[in-house]
């Protein structure tokens, strides 16, 4: 089976919209992922800096509440860090409409599918306080800036940025015989989380050729990554192991810095076995849970042969015959499926935008949940499953069908014919059953259910 825009759009995409014209060829799609990010423009995130400052401004108010608690500028005080805590969250909430809403208007919607598919390779999230509001200005600020160049760099950004640090445990990471580990009124440890995540998820893989003296090793050269109080980036010299680190049999020398750090990602970025894991995860997750061992042989020699080049790989992934041959085989994650089914609806960014925190909650944030995917707070630091089997289970496909029939008609209150949606959502030739169910629905609220409940659409 040749190319195909609905083919491009479901699979590749997030599905078919009545208002935005599908790509036509390959060179289109690819063309998508440069230039301009007009999503993020039109829909803004802030980045980390955000998030800092307003750690800052709680901590201030907070402190001086804690000092004063009697009197009313200390009860005052208390009552602005508050607010300050309740606005971030809330913060977060229309952040995770902003992102949906690019979902539903983006016309390059395999950049956003990308973008979704690296933030669960390089898994972040804020694990207390303010931290977990973060994730959103992690994306913004590592990741989405990097999905079209280098997987170093994007290796790098992510490796390297303060709530990754945070994330896993790196902070108080001290080398051995660094100096902050001789002093005797700190305890500080070497802390391996990050140095085996970076070699068993973001480069090498699983049963990747490492040792655990490699994980060790890293982990001493990782030494000195840290952050200041408000979660700011610093290297921490005092922090750092000296003296040389081997990994994978090369050794890193130099005084403590950022240098033999990078020096490291970059060596890891370009290893035979990174290739092999990259090329594999983007075969499963775009095409099949099975996919043919030519696709990811071709994807590997095409990153090592392009120096980790994506956007070669991506070029590779849209010119293999698999990559349109084969017929919907995964079913579409929750976060993929609401998105989906918000693009096939064309909500209005009015419409979202004027949800209040708890309509966010209640329509968008615990359906996902119940469906077996809590919005960008993954359980570990491997991301979600790819598997099917994660997302067919009774609550989850109870969850679905739920949402399907109840949430469309509050998020577009005038709800397409039921004769055009059919098509709108699952394009030109829907399955014969489909449409007549939709025809024959008492109510256009049951219509919309049932085309959004049909495997046509749960599918990709």
């Amino acid at each position: 089976m040749p190319f195909t825009p609905e083919m491009a759009e479901r699979r590749f995409g997030y599905g078919l919209s009545p208002q935005i014209v599908p790509p036509s060829s390959v060179a289109q799609m690819l063309s998508g992922l440069q230039g301009a990010d007009v999503m993020a423009q039109a829909y803004p995130i802030p980045g980390f800096r955000h998030i800092q400052d307003q750690i800052v401004y709680v901590r201030r108010f907070s402190r001086f509440a804690r000092k004063n608690p009697e009197t009313e500028a200390g009860q005052a005080a208390e009552q602005k860090a508050k607010r300050a805590r309740r606005a971030l969250f809330h913060d977060r909430q229309r952040w995770t409409v902003a992102a949906l809403q690019r979902r539903i208007d983006t016309p390059h919607a395999f950049r956003e599918r990308l973008i979704a598919f690296w933030a669960d390779h390089f898994t972040a999230r804020g694990k207390s306080g303010l931290l977990r509001a973060a994730a959103p200005a992690y994306l913004e600020e590592a990741l989405r800036p990097h999905v079209s160049g280098k997987f170093a760099d994007l290796l790098r950004a992510c490796v390297t940025h303060p709530l990754m640090l945070h994330y896993l445990d790196q902070n108080t990471s001290a080398g051995p015989n660094s100096r902050a580990a001789q002093r005797p009124d700190r305890q500080r440890g070497l802390n391996e989380n990050l140095a085996r995540e970076v070699l068993e998820l973001h480069t090498l893989g699983v049963g990747g050729p490492y040792t655990q003296n490699d994980v060790h090793e890293l982990a001493k050269l990782l030494t000195g990554l840290a952050g200041t109080r408000d979660y700011s980036f610093k290297f921490r010299r005092n922090m750092a192991e000296p003296g040389a680190e081997t990994v994978l049999g090369r050794s890193y020398d130099g005084p403590p810095g950022l240098a033999p750090i990078h020096a490291v990602l970059a060596d890891l970025a370009l290893h035979p076995a990174t290739a092999g894991h990259i090329a594999r995860k983007l075969a499963v997750h775009f095409v099949s849970d099975t996919p043919p061992p030519d696709l990811i042989e071709d994807l590997q020699e095409t990153y090592l042969g392009s120096g980790g080049d994506l956007m070669t790989c991506y070029a590779a992934l849209l010119h293999h015959p698999a990559s349109w041959t084969m017929n919907a085989p995964n079913i579409r994650p929750p976060d993929e499926f609401v998105g989906a089914a918000l693009r096939a609806m064309a909500v209005k960014p009015e419409t979202l935008q004027a949800l209040r925190p708890a309509q966010i909650r209640r329509l968008l944030l615990t359906p996902m949940r119940l469906m077996g995917q809590a919005w960008q707070q993954p359980a570990g630091p491997d991301g979600w499953p790819e598997d099917d089997g994660a997302w067919i289970t009774p609550q989850g496909i109870a969850a679905r069908l739920d949402w399907a029939v109840n949430a469309p008609a509050q998020l577009r209150p005038d709800l397409p014919d039921p004769r055009n949606f059919v098509h709108d959502a699952l394009g030109p030739n829907p399955p014969a059953d489909v449409v007549f169910a939709a025809s024959a629905a008492e109510t256009r609220g049951d219509a919309i259910g049932l085309v959004l409940c049909a495997p046509a659409f749960q599918r990709r």
